[in-house]
């Protein structure tokens, strides 16, 4: 799954769709930003800011996403 973050980052995680409509992110694949920023590594504070906006845009009507 990519995650835009509107700001010129883009970030690409591994994860899995769940019976259910639920979605699985691993926040351990989120290593390092999509080009042109592919060599800047993602900090942990920048992964739980991601977590956080994904969590504030959904809603009852879009795929529930989870972090592990």
């Amino acid at each position: 799954m990519k995650f835009d973050l509107e700001n010129g980052y883009v970030v690409k995680a591994d994860g899995e769709m769940l019976v259910g409509g639920e979605f699985v992110v691993f926040k351990d694949s989120m290593k390092n930003w999509e080009p042109p920023y592919e060599n800047k590594k993602i900090s942990e504070s920048e992964v739980q800011e991601i977590i956080h906006q994904v969590k504030q845009s959904t809603n009852e009507n879009t795929v529930q996403i989870s972090f592990e």
